[in-house]
């Protein structure tokens, strides 16, 4: 009897087990094939789970007979939840790949290391600001693109005219000068027409903005000191875009734009036009313009064609006139007697065209060729003295590109050329110059490894005045694991010297003397830095991110504007050396639809001469940006901007305040149109509250150092709409 109760009770008991199954699966990025950290496995409807370790594996025990939902979800991809029927006959893992989600924002492509790679696969440590916080970011500031830089870590808007709003892009506290501007990859903006470049470029029809810091001369050559920004304009995509964005300010400005983009078969088209009004704003009440007077129009057509299944080109033109006046606010409005009569007048007409073409010479090798010219006219008027001169610029490069699954590289040559003529009565003191350089490089990126990629660069440049340069340059990407990334690069450049400088910019060009290149030559660098950047999920909705970049920039023999005995300033070079060291943090927390920026940046800036050392002016130690930013995707986007600015030496010996700024904005979006509003420094920080910005009469002030906001707090709002 006791035989005949345990035979169906073993069998009771092997049954059970027979039915209890384990489930192995490899959780992967579907775009990159990487296996994805801390995924979260669920058996639905029951208590049944795990997460995947460091390679993707996750296993789940004890699983019933019988058809399941397994969901997969991971932080910042799409849930994936598929139906399995157990047991399973399958002996080896499943892999289940995540696409990730459209909220967490597309791939980003950098074109500016004309390479085919992700942001996340280039050793090069590119920032790229692109998408909605682009859209953020033009919001508040549509005319001009400063807020788009000036509100990253280490980078810093250095203003250089108290009323013109005449500003400068200082990355990791080095001087303007040593940061190219490029557009679409063609350098459009150095010299004599860098000076009004930031309130002078419309950010709104820019795909993405790419910032390299550090030195990045290979591809772009010396000027590329402090580091390099690209702005990328938008391209026809499948679909009609046509959308138009007004905005109005408190301080009495208005910004209107619109941007139209089609394909037509083998044939596509963007136009963008933006007319842009400023009027004469004094909320300090000190009679001159924090904001001057202005008038701006800007024309951007573009053409795309494929000429072939394997060939293309683009042809672009830009057109940007301008008139801006500050100064006096009474002598602008009329209103003034014989005591009001200081201005500063800038006038600018720039003109400039892109052509490239790429020719596919197979699925692995292409052809490109690329030219753009550059015509700017610019006078600068205050009583008694007119400073104009005419710009010509023009780029040429021819190069090849080989792409395959383990190397790319490409290699060139290309051709600057750049002629500046002063129109001036004092022959004396004419500052005409006439530049060119004719460059070779080669560049090739190699992934060694899955957690290996090596990035090398060679550039040999000839410059018709300063002589040759030779300009190496490395970057290393290793995957440590899939949470933490490490990049470490360095290279060599150089800048030609030219008269265009932050310090001649605030003297209006007045009295500075022509650069004696007999006795001069090209400032050259060394830069290096290390990035290490961690990720990973906390729970199913909350992510952590860290960023920390270490740099180093070392110049030697930097070109220094000083007084002279004859009332005049020149360009001297002593032997000596400025340099830059620092640390870049930034920490990012997203919670749902929360998110939360923590950014800090230390700069230490030196210069040296002889046995003395001294701080460099206008720089920042110590900056922190805050934002706090609710966003709902294609609903509503509320952020909360904290930015805190530590003392800066001034020119003087002095010591400037501490402040901070801070910052609302908003925007309500449907399906078609958005309205938004946003609060600029609504603490009202001014430099003004701080100290006079002048001394001397106003019919002729001594302008102070510009450390500080002058136009303080400026609301703004408007309307978007996309047809």
């Amino acid at each position: 009897m006791p035989k005949l109760i345990l035979i169906p009770l073993a069998i009771l008991l092997s049954s059970t087990g027979w039915g209890q199954n384990t489930f192995t699966a490899i959780i992967k990025d579907k775009e990159h094939k990487h296996p994805l950290v801390g995924a979260n496995v669920i058996v639905e409807g029951s208590s049944l789970g795990a997460s995947s370790d460091q390679d993707g594996l996750v296993e789940i025990q004890n699983i019933p007979d019988g058809e399941h939902v397994i969901n997969v979800s991971y932080v910042g991809f799409e849930e994936s939840s598929t139906n399995f029927r157990f047991p399973i006959t399958q002996s080896n893992p499943f892999i289940i790949f995540l696409h990730g989600h459209a909220e967490h924002g597309e791939e980003v492509f950098i074109s500016a290391t004309r390479s085919s790679r992700t942001i996340a696969d280039i050793p090069t440590r590119v920032e790229a600001i692109s998408g909605e916080e682009l859209a953020e970011k033009g919001n508040m500031k549509p005319g001009d693109i400063r807020m788009l830089l000036n509100e990253s870590t280490g980078i810093q808007t250095q203003q250089t005219s108290a009323t013109s709003y005449n500003s400068s892009i200082r990355i990791q506290g080095l001087d303007g000068k040593y940061t190219q501007i490029l557009k679409d990859g063609y350098p459009l903006y150095s010299g004599f027409s860098g000076g009004l470049s930031l309130l002078q470029i419309v950010p709104l029809d820019l795909k993405q903005v790419e910032v390299i810091k550090g030195a990045s001369s290979t591809l772009h050559g010396g000027g590329a000191i402090a580091g390099l920004v690209n702005l990328v304009s938008k391209r026809p995509a499948d679909h009609r875009e046509i959308s138009l964005f007004l905005n109005g300010t408190s301080a009495l400005g208005l910004d209107a734009s619109a941007f139209y983009a089609e394909q037509f078969g083998n044939m596509g088209t963007t136009v963008f036009v933006s007319y842009n009004l400023g009027s004469a704003y004094d909320p300090a009440g000190n009679g001159l313009t924090a904001i001057p007077e202005f008038r701006r129009t800007t024309i951007n057509p573009k053409l795309f064609m494929s000429v072939s299944d394997r060939t293309s080109l683009s042809l672009g033109f830009n057109t940007t006139l301008e008139d801006r006046l500050g100064g006096d606010v009474k002598y602008i409005d009329g209103s003034g007697d014989s005591t009001r009569t200081y201005f500063e007048e800038n006038i600018t007409t720039r003109f400039s065209s892109q052509f490239g073409l790429e020719h596919k010479h197979s699925q692995t090798s292409s052809i490109t060729v690329k030219n753009s010219y550059s015509y700017y006219d610019r006078g600068v008027v205050i009583p008694g003295f007119t400073f104009s001169g005419i710009q010509r610029a023009s780029f040429t490069e021819v190069n090849y590109g080989f792409t395959s699954e383990g190397l790319e590289f490409v290699a060139g040559a290309n051709l600057w050329t750049d002629n500046f003529v002063q129109e001036a009565d004092d022959a004396t003191r004419v500052v005409d110059y006439d530049h060119y350089t004719m460059g070779a490089f080669i560049q090739s990126t190699w992934n060694a490894s899955e957690q290996l990629n090596l990035e090398t660069g060679l550039r040999v440049d000839k410059q018709n005045e300063y002589g040759n340069f030779v300009l190496p340059r490395l970057a290393l990407l290793v995957k440590v694991n899939p949470k933490l990334v490490l990049r470490i690069g360095g290279g060599l450049g150089y800048k030609t010297p030219t008269v265009f400088t932050e310090d001649a910019e605030r003297l209006q060009f007045r009295n500075v003397l022509p650069i004696d290149v007999t006795s001069t030559k090209a400032e050259e660098s060394l830069g290096t830095n290390i990035d290490l950047n961690f990720r990973t999920p906390l729970s199913d909705l909350l992510t952590l991110s860290i960023n920390s970049l270490l740099f180093y920039t070392r110049i030697d023999d930097p070109l220094l504007l000083s007084p002279n005995t004859e009332d005049s300033y020149e360009f001297l070079q002593p032997e000596g050396t400025i340099d830059t060291r620092g640390v870049e943090t930034n920490i990012k927390l997203g919670y749902d639809h929360f998110k939360l920026f923590v950014g800090h940046t230390f700069a230490d800036v030196k210069q040296h001469y002889g046995d003395q050392t001294t701080s460099f002016p206008l720089v920042s130690k110590h900056r922190l940006n805050n934002v706090l930013m609710y966003e709902k995707h294609d609903e509503i986007r509320i952020g909360l901007e904290a930015y805190y600015f530590s003392p800066q030496e001034l020119n003087n010996g002095q010591t400037s305040k501490e402040y901070w700024i801070l910052g609302l904005m908003t925007e309500k979006m449907w399906e078609d149109f958005s309205l938004f509003l946003n609060f600029e420094n609504f603490l009202d920080t001014r430099q003004s509250k701080f100290e006079a910005i002048y001394t001397g009469a106003i019919s002729n002030p001594q302008f102070k150092d510009i450390y500080a906001p002058v136009d303080g707090f400026v609301i703004n709002g408007g309307l978007k709409v996309k047809f």
